[in-house]
C-alpha cells in the first residue's frame, strides 16, 4: 500500500469556484406516426442533428438506425453546448435508411424536418412539433419530440461524517492513531486523493470531524464511480501503518441520509489470506451525509422559471428630432435605427424564456399627452394599466407609433424605471417560488442625470430577482456610465452600501454594432 502524502490540512472546498460558465445539455429524440416509405416493411428511421453556424447548416451528429419502426425512440443522446447569450438554431432531419448504403439524403428517403432553438428546448424542457417535408408541406401526422436535460455539472457538494469501531491495534504501548483517506478511481484506473481526515490519537473507535467535498471532486458527478477508502495508523516519521480498506460508491453512501447509517468492513487483504477466521480489521461507519445543491441558471430555467423582459427607451431631446435623418430616433424605412437594433438583439434572446411572449415597453425623458408633462416611466403604448406589447414586433410597432405623439425633453432619469421594475420583482420575491426573473434593458443616448438616485435604486434592486442591461446608443462619451457596471470595483449607494450582487451590465452599442 502506498503511504499518503504529507499530512497537510485539506483546504475547504469552495463551491462557487467550480461553477463552469459553459453548460452542456443532453437531447433525447423520439418520433411518432412517421411516413412509411418502404413498400414491403416499415421505414428504418435515423435522425440527423444540424446546427446553424454563420448561416450554414452543418451536421453535428446522427442517431442509430431503428429497424422498421414508425414510432421510434432513439437511444442516441445528442449533447450540445448551451450559450444563453446566443440564438442557437437547431434542425432535426429524419431519414429512412437503407442498410449498408447508410442514410440517403434523397428526397424520397426524407421523412421530415423540424427547426427550433436550444433556448426553446431548455425553456420548455420537452418540445413536440410537426415534421415538415420540402416547401413547408406537413409530413402527414408525423411529429418529433425533443426532451432536454442539463448534464449536472459542478452542481453541489456533499457533507460526510465518518467514524470507525474496533480497529486493529498497530501500536505496542498505546492504541492506534487512525486517519481515513478517500480516493476516487478514474477511468484510467489511476487514483485521485479526494480527502484525508485529521488523525485521532490513541483511539480504536475514532469519530472524525465532518467534512465537505464537491461532487465533482468526490466522484466526477457520477454516482456509480468506484471509491477506495483506506484507514491508516499515523506515524510521525511518515511510515504510516496500513489498517485496512474498503470500496464503495457515492450511490451507496447516499443510504446514510436521514436516520440511516451505512457501514463497511475494513479489510486487510494480507490478513484475509493468512488468517483462517479473519473477519475484518474494524468497521467504518458513515454516520451522516448531506447533499448541498448549487443550482445553475439552467436548473432554474428547466425548473420552469420564466424571464420577464422590460425595455426602457430614452426619449430625451439630446437624441435629436425624430423627423431629422441625423436623429438617433429617425425611422428609416430601409434600415432600423440603433434603438431598434439593440432592442431586437436582446429581445430575441429573452423571448425564448417567456411563454406568453409579452414584453413591457416603457419610455423616459419625454413630455407625453394629454397634458404634455414630463414623464420618466410611461408605457409607450399609452396604456397605463397594461404596458405589455405582443412580442418584439409589438414593441417595435408601439415605439414607431408613439414617436410622433410625444415631445422629446429631459433630463435623463432612469431611477424611476429601475424602481418600477423592482416593485414587480419584489412582489415576485415574496411568493418564494423563484418562478420569474426580471431583465430590464435600458437604451440611452447619454450619461444619466440622476446618478445618485440610480445608484441607490440599483443597490436596492440587487437584492431582488432582476438584472439590468444598459446599452449606450450613439456616440456620446459614456465613461461615467462604467461606474454603474460594477466590473471595476463594487458599486455603492451614495451612503456607501455595496450591491449584494453585480446586476448591471453596461455596453456601448457602437462597439458591437458591426459584430456578427
Amino acid at each position: 500500500p502506498r503511504a499518503p502524502a504529507g499530512m497537510g490540512d485539506v483546504p475547504e472546498p469552495c463551491p462557487q469556484a467550480s461553477l463552469a460558465v459553459l453548460s452542456k445539455v443532453e437531447l433525447r429524440v423520439s418520433c411518432k406516426h412517421l411516413l412509411d416509405r418502404d413498400t414491403l416493411n416499415k421505414s428504418d428511421p435515423c435522425v440527423l442533428l444540424l446546427m446553424q453556424t454563420q448561416g450554414q447548416w452543418m451536421e453535428v451528429d446522427r442517431s442509430e438506425v431503428i429497424k422498421s419502426n414508425l414510432n421510434p425512440v432513439f437511444a442516441k443522446i445528442f449533447t450540445v453546448d448551451y450559450y444563453f447569450e446566443e440564438v442557437q438554431k437547431l434542425r432535426f432531419e429524419v431519414y429512412d435508411s437503407h442498410g449498408q448504403a447508410g442514410v440517403g439524403t434523397h428526397d424520397d428517403d426524407f421523412l421530415g424536418g423540424m427547426e427550433c432553438t436550444v433556448g426553446q428546448i431548455v425553456a420548455q424542457k420537452r418540445v413536440t412539433k410537426p415534421l415538415f417535408l420540402k416547401y413547408g408541406k406537413f409530413a402527414g401526422k408525423s411529429t418529433i419530440t425533443i426532451i432536454s436535460e442539463e448534464i449536472s455539472g459542478n452542481n453541489g457538494y456533499v457533507e460526510l461524517a465518518f467514524r470507525a469501531k474496533k480497529l486493529d491495534d498497530k501500536d505496542l504501548f498505546s492504541k492506534s492513531d487512525p486517519f481515513l483517506e478517500i480516493y476516487r478511481i478514474d477511468d484510467d484506473r489511476s487514483e485521485q486523493l479526494v480527502y484525508r481526515t485529521e488523525v485521532v490519537k490513541n483511539n480504536l473507535s475514532p469519530i472524525w470531524e465532518p467534512f465537505k467535498v464537491s461532487l465533482n471532486s468526490l466522484c466526477s458527478c457520477e454516482e456509480k464511480r468506484k471509491l477506495r477508502c483506506v484507514v491508516w495508523d499515523y506515524d510521525s516519521r511518515g511510515k504510516h501503518d496500513f489498517i485496512g480498506e474498503f470500496f464503495t460508491t457515492f450511490e451507496e453512501m447516499q443510504k446514510a441520509m436521514g436516520e440511516n447509517k451505512v457501514q463497511w468492513d475494513c479489510m486487510n487483504p494480507k490478513y484475509k489470506i493468512k488468517k483462517r477466521n479473519y473477519k475484518n480489521s474494524g468497521v467504518v461507519v458513515l454516520l451522516d451525509l448531506k447533499i448541498h445543491r448549487v443550482y445553475s441558471f439552467l436548473d432554474y430555467i428547466m425548473g420552469g422559471c420564466q424571464i420577464h423582459f422590460t425595455v426602457a427607451i430614452d426619449f430625451t431631446a439630446s437624441n435629436g428630432d425624430p423627423r431629422n435623418s441625423c436623429s438617433l430616433h429617425y425611422i428609416n424605412p430601409y434600415q432600423p435605427n440603433e434603438y431598434l437594433k439593440a432592442l431586437v438583439a436582446v429581445g430575441e434572446i429573452c423571448q425564448d424564456y417567456d411563454s406568453d411572449k409579452k414584453f413591457s415597453a416603457l419610455g423616459f425623458g419625454a413630455r407625453i399627452p394629454p397634458k404634455y408633462e414630463v414623464s420618466h416611466d410611461f408605457a409607450i403604448n399609452f396604456n397605463p394599466d397594461n404596458d405589455e406589447c405582443e412580442g418584439i414586433q409589438g414593441v417595435v410597432e408601439s415605439y414607431q407609433s408613439c414617436l410622433p405623439k410625444i415631445q422629446l425633453y429631459g433630463p435623463t432619469n432612469v431611477a424611476p424605471i429601475i424602481s418600477k421594475v423592482a416593485r414587480v420583482a419584489a412582489d415576485e420575491e415574496r411568493t418564494k417560488e423563484a418562478s420569474q426573473y426580471f431583465i430590464l434593458l435600458i437604451l440611452t443616448d447619454g450619461v444619466v442625470t440622476d446618478m445618485a438616485d440610480t445608484r441607490e435604486a440599483i443597490v436596492r434592486a440587487s437584492y431582488l430577482p432582476m438584472s439590468i442591461i444598459i446599452v449606450g446608443v450613439g456616440n456620446a462619451d459614456f465613461t461615467d456610465m462604467q461606474i454603474l457596471d460594477g466590473d471595476d470595483g463594487v458599486l455603492r449607494s451614495p451612503k456607501g452600501e455595496p450591491v449584494l450582487r453585480d446586476i448591471v451590465q453596461f455596453v456601448p452599442f457602437r462597439e458591437f454594432k458591426n459584430v456578427s
